[in-house]
């Protein structure tokens, strides 16, 4: 494959310049530092406004990673939730690749401050790794690389997801991927280079499996279409790059084979997961998102699953300034099959249908091809749009070097250049990323921060909560951390294997968990028969439960109360902030 630049000559740049890249380097550490400043300035107790519950997750996972990293255990399984299934967190976004180095870290200031370093790194990582390659091996101008390596880390997309999803923000390793096939494409090295490939590939994995399957997808679409723009040149490239992608996957999968095994065919793996047709509205494109300068949380709302999936939103004034840049380099093969990468992920994003404002029509997508396909019938396919962020930003990088490179000695220079800088400005300010919400947590209730469980609780027993932790309500993942790990929790916040073998978030509900769930939505307290009782007794058997849980200030707390008490036929003490109910006579050993 050969890059944009080779159609160019190539420009050495002074040693002086070094200090340019470190600026430019630093410029991106205070823009994602600013991004999560509240979050840093409240560690102690600053949680994330939009993650929902998915920072007490993540920070969950940071923290049992880091625990089995200290006792030499298995990483890849805990039984501390979903208690005594357990989860399989490799079939889990649970980022071994930097839960395990960061282990130091979380143990000596907490998954919180983990939780912080891995998303604010992450962006600055991210947008250091995509300037490096693109200022050496892309473009000759440190100004291109710059924006493009800015929108390639600070899309509106990504800082959506760094409200909650570390595995779509931390994706440095994905231009050094790059990288490593376009070295294959010129004829160097393939052995050496289809090696780094592989371990690079390796560690993607361990890092997050459905953006590396995206990045796949998007350089599969560049590969087809510059190949057949060049036919000649690419049947030349052909060897190497196929000699280093064979070594490279042969390398990944020595590496990763138990691994993968494990997640798909060890304990509480599960096939695949189905989320429903989700495709982007069209309009979506053209929309600002929450977290941009001009965004409108009730217009993103209309257009997206949640505020972390907002998948699309490259705001107008960016798609049509996306489009002049298409048709003017469209000459250029690379950029030719950039675009239609950018476009072609975008609409596969879109679905089985277009929608167009929340209107069907009748126009197919290649996502009716690709939904029922391995790997791909777990991806959101929203998500695909996340595809068409490095092309973009690469084209924006290609666009600032010509007009860079444009003849000042005639007037009509200098104004294009004006011109297009005034035109980067109308459409990236707009877009421009905001700090991120942060709201108080709740304290820890006295009964798990003073050790008090340790009166009700038993080797082998486990602790339940009420109503019992899900996607909904995941603050027992905290407490338990909080808690030093001390007792596993029945159920949870995680990705499982439901009765029929496919994934689903949370456990296989219980009777009694599902009679709970259903009183916290309800309010009503029913009568409980003795039949009741016998399933409440048979749940708690099978949990191991030494002790049952409610926090005095959970919603519905009287309802919930009164239903635990009939169905245990015992009346709940408080204690530390908890009614509890010591049930080890009920489940004896």
């Amino acid at each position: 494959m050969r890059s944009p630049a080779a159609e160019v000559p190539r420009v050495r740049w002074p040693h002086r310049g070094r200090i340019a890249d470190l600026a430019v380097l630093a410029a991106y550490v205070l823009a994602a530092f600013l991004i999560y400043r509240p979050l840093w300035m409240n560690l102690g107790s600053g949680y994330l406004s939009s993650s929902v519950q998915d920072q007490n997750m993540w920070e969950w996972f940071f923290a049992v990673t880091a625990r089995s990293v200290l006792h030499l255990q298995n990483p890849l399984f805990s039984d501390f939730q979903n208690y005594p299934l357990g989860v399989n967190l490799m079939a889990n976004t649970a980022m071994l690749g930097v839960g395990i180095p960061l282990t130091p870290v979380t143990v000596l200031f907490g998954p919180t401050t983990t939780w912080a370093l891995t998303l604010t790194g992450g962006l600055a990582a991210t947008a250091g790794a995509w300037y490096w390659v693109l200022s050496r091996h892309v473009v000759d101008t440190r100004a291109g690389a710059a924006i493009g390596a800015a929108f390639c880390a600070f899309a509106p997309s990504i800082v959506s997801h760094a409200n909650a999803h570390p595995n779509f923000v931390v994706l440095f390793l994905l231009p050094f991927i790059v990288l490593r096939l376009l070295k294959l494409a010129r004829g160097q090295r393939p052995v050496r280079n289809g090696v780094l490939l592989g371990l690079l590939v390796t560690y993607q994995v361990f890092l997050g499996e459905e953006p590396l399957l995206i990045a796949a997808t998007t350089m599969a679409v560049f590969a087809i279409v510059y190949a057949l723009s060049r036919p000649e040149e690419a049947l030349a490239m052909a060897r190497p790059l196929g000699t280093g992608i064979l070594v490279g996957a042969g390398v990944t999968f020595a590496l990763v084979a138990f691994p993968l095994w494990w997640q798909f065919a060890g304990p509480q793996s599960y096939g695949s997961i189905e989320h429903g047709l989700l495709g982007n509205d069209a309009a979506a494109f053209t929309a600002f998102s929450t977290e941009s300068v001009v965004g409108d949380p009730e217009v993103a709302k209309e257009f997206s699953l949640n505020r972390t999936e907002e998948n699309a939103f490259f705001g107008w004034p960016l798609v049509l300034l996306l489009t002049a840049v298409t048709i003017a380099l469209w000459r250029v093969a690379a950029a030719r099959a950039l675009a239609v990468a950018m476009f072609a992920l975008a609409w596969i994003s879109m679905g089985v249908l277009l929608v167009v404002n929340g209107e069907a029509t009748s126009i197919p997508g290649p996502w009716m091809l690709m939904f029922d396909l391995p790997l791909y019938e777990s991806v959101l396919e929203s998500r695909f749009a996340l595809g068409a962020v490095v092309p973009a930003g690469i084209l924006l990088a290609l666009a600032t070097e010509r007009v860079l490179r444009l003849d000042l000695a005639r007037d009509w220079g200098y104004a294009a250049r004006i011109g297009w800088f005034g035109a980067l400005a109308f459409a990236l300010v707009p877009i421009a990323p905001t700090e991120l919400r942060v709201h108080e947590r709740d304290p820890v209730p006295q009964f798990f921060a003073d050790d008090t469980w340790r009166q009700y609780v038993e080797p082998g027993g486990s602790v339940v909560v009420v109503p019992l932790p899900d996607t909904g309500d995941a603050e027992a993942l905290h407490w338990q951390v909080e808690a030093g790990f001390g007792f596993p929790l029945a159920e949870g916040y995680f990705v499982g294997p439901s009765t029929d073998g496919r994934g689903t978030y949370g456990a296989v509900r219980r009777p009694v968990s599902e009679l709970l769930e259903q009183v916290a939505d309800t309010g009503v307290a029913p009568a409980i028969s003795p039949a009741g009782r016998r399933q409440a007794a048979a749940d708690l058997r099978y949990w191991k439960a030494d002790v049952v849980v409610l926090p005095m200030r959970a919603d519905q707390a009287d309802a919930l109360r009164t239903t635990v008490d009939r169905l245990l036929d015992q009346n709940a003490r408080p204690v530390g902030g908890m009614w509890v109910w010591d049930v080890r006579a009920v489940t004896p050993g």
